[in-house]
């Protein structure tokens, strides 16, 4: 974890690395994606060098600093992501949809 500053997602860069719960560096940033009507950060795309373009939703982004981002997964975690869709969150709009209804059914 960095000792960095924390930043909003609307500062965050194209390029900034990004790494995993356990400390390894799984990619870099390659787009930042939000609900502009809502002001709603929705997650970001990523490029790794194992599994290609990879969507981390949000809440699997646990910290944003200028120099690095920090996710609440692990490195094995991030290769079971989806690939984004032609808006980044698109492919992972369908698997969040199952996760949340899995969650109400367990109430």
């Amino acid at each position: 974890m960095s000792d960095d500053q924390a930043i909003s997602y609307l500062a965050l860069k194209r390029g900034t690395p990004v790494f995993a719960s356990d400390g390894v560096q799984v990619g870099t940033v390659v787009r930042v994606l939000d609900n502009v009507r809502e002001h709603i950060f929705d997650g970001i795309d990523i490029s790794t060098p194992t599994h290609g373009m990879r969507f981390i939703d949000a809440p699997e982004v646990g910290r944003i600093t200028n120099s690095r981002v920090d996710l609440t997964i692990d490195a094995a975690a991030v290769g079971e992501q989806p690939p984004p869709g032609p808006r980044g969150a698109t492919a992972a709009v369908a698997d969040t949809a199952r996760r949340v209804s899995r969650l109400w059914k367990r109430r």
